[in-house]
Order: structure tokens, then C-alpha cells, then sequence
């Protein structure tokens, strides 16, 4: 049983998807299948339901995988342990966000760890909130920036720092919101409004303060990507709520706080309990925000 052969079945377990584990895991999808029947094969059992529909984990697979994550966490403590009585800050660290991380700028920041710290594989995950939690406890992440609720993080998460940002409404420059300087949300009725997919985390905090103001939106337009929600409205196609730092990026477009007292949304940067152990995401703490954060 090889390290490689336990990587290809954690991305498999995880993805439930042969073709989209082998793009995570860098390999072509036919030397990820070979490499998981070999796993089968040494262990004497079928890991994998396999469907031209579904790929699902069989009981076996189901008991491998615990087991396999915590053999792949132990090995890369082991690898970065040595680095670190080396004085070399090697290894791997791995990074989750939110889609519209607006506290740091991360391919920048990612770039300048990089050319300092070249020895260190960098993995970045783009996905909500719950997904992004449920990877940082699973160990396939060491830090993660994601979008508070009023919901509870899990005991096994630690919040290293937090960040408030005001949200604001934007508007195309033409609309005669754009007159404005402020607005009450219970005002916007009958605007239509672009808004991200249900489920990321800005749509949840939206949400959330829209039900407050009893303010129930026509959403005409529901978007994955930013740059593409900040065009249609700058089309004219609709308003939307975004955080202050987007719109002061967005131009031509008119900005207004919203009334009687501005909202906010809260930006957290997360950790296993009790914070990274892990030598390279300790760097990438110092690198990013400054200071060692433990």
C-alpha cells in the first residue's frame, strides 16, 4: 500500500467522482482508476460502487477512509516535522475561501509566500461555507476564510481573526437610486435584484438581513461569478447587495448605505483546533496577515 494509492482514494471518497478527483489530485483519470484497483486489489475489497451514473463507497470504503486521512496527515506531520528541525520551511499547505474574499488579496498573497517560500505546495479551494468547514475538519484543509452567520461553528474549529465589513446596495449609474446616498431596504420591493446562488456565503448573510427588513426580493438574476453579477447590474438589470470593498472596486457605479444603521457581514479565518500545527500554514499566517496567529 503506497502513499500516492491513499491520495487518489481520499479524492475519489471525497469528489465521488473518478474525473473530478483526478484533475484535484494532477494525474490523468485512467492512472487514478489503475491506481485505486491496485488499492483493491492488495486490500482484498471493492472500495467503490461503480455506475455510469454514481460512484458511491462501499462499507469497506466507508472504513478506509477515516483511517486513510489520518495516515496522509500523519505522513505530511512527519515530512514537514523534519523540515522544520532543517530550518527549511518545506511541505504543503492548503487553503479554503469564499467566493468573494474581499479581507486579503489572495493570489497576490499566495504569489509573494510562493517566490519566498518555494519548497511549499500550495493547494487553493474555492467552495461555501459548509463545504469549505467540512474539508478544514476532514484535514484536507489547514486554513480557511469564510462568511460568519448567526449559526455556531464546530468545536474543533478556531477562529484566528475576524473581520467586519459594512454591505452596501449598488446601482447602475443611470438608475434613480443612483441620486441617492442612502436607502431602507423595505424601500426596495419592487427593484429586481441580482444576487449570488443560494447557498455561498454572502447570499446566506443577504438573506438573512433581507427577511429582517421584511423585504422580500425579486431576484431576476442569480450568478456564480462576481465580475459578472457587478456587469448586469451595471447594465441595468438589477440591484444587489455586496460588501463595501466591492463596490469602491466596482467604478461607474452608485453606492448607498443602507438605513437607519448600516449592516454588516463577518469575515473569519479559521483553523483546526487549537490552530495550525502545520509549519507551512504557520508561515503562510506570518507571510499574509503579520503576525504568527496561534
Amino acid at each position: 500500500m503506497e502513499l500516492r494509492q491513499l491520495e487518489h482514494f481520499v479524492a475519489v471518497a471525497q469528489h465521488l467522482s473518478f474525473t473530478r478527483a483526478a484533475r484535484e489530485v494532477h494525474v490523468v483519470q485512467s492512472s487514478l482508476s489503475t491506481s485505486v484497483r491496485q488499492l483493491e486489489r492488495e486490500l482484498g475489497a471493492t472500495l467503490f460502487e461503480r455506475t455510469t451514473r454514481k460512484v458511491t463507497l462501499t462499507p469497506a470504503g466507508w472504513t478506509l477512509l477515516p483511517m486513510a486521512r489520518r495516515i496522509l496527515m500523519d505522513a505530511r506531520s512527519a515530512r514537514e516535522s523534519v523540515a522544520t528541525v532543517a530550518g527549511v520551511v518545506s511541505g504543503a499547505v492548503a487553503v479554503g475561501t469564499i467566493q468573494m474574499l474581499t479581507w486579503v488579496d489572495l493570489p497576490a498573497a499566495l504569489s509573494r509566500f510562493y517566490r519566498a517560500h518555494p519548497g511549499v505546495e500550495i493547494t487553493l479551494r474555492e467552495a461555501p461555507v459548509d463545504e469549505l468547514l467540512d474539508a478544514l475538519l476532514a484535514g484536507d484543509l489547514d486554513l480557511a476564510y469564510i462568511a460568519r452567520d448567526s449559526s455556531r461553528l464546530p468545536d474543533a474549529v478556531s477562529v484566528l481573526a475576524t473581520r467586519d465589513e459594512e454591505l452596501v446596495v449598488i446601482a447602475a449609474s443611470g438608475h434613480p437610486l443612483a441620486r441617492e446616498h442612502q436607502v431602507h431596504l423595505a424601500d426596495l420591493r419592487d427593484e429586481p435584484f441580482v444576487d449570488f446562488q443560494a447557498g455561498t456565503g454572502l447570499q446566506t448573510v443577504v438573506e438573512r438581513l433581507c427577511i429582517q427588513a421584511s423585504l422580500r426580493r425579486r431576484i431576476t438574476f442569480a450568478v456564480t461569478q462576481l465580475e459578472l453579477l457587478v456587469s448586469l447590474v451595471r447594465a441595468g438589470l438589477g440591484i444587489a447587495i455586496v460588501p463595501a470593498p466591492v463596490a469602491r472596486g466596482s467604478g461607474d457605479l452608485a453606492r448607498l448605505s443602507i438605513a437607519p444603521s448600516p449592516p454588516h457581514r463577518t469575515l473569519a479565518l479559521v483553523s483546526r483546533t487549537p490552530g495550525p500545527g502545520n509549519p507551512a500554514a504557520v508561515a503562510l499566517l506570518r507571510d499574509v496577515h503579520g503576525r504568527i496567529l496561534r
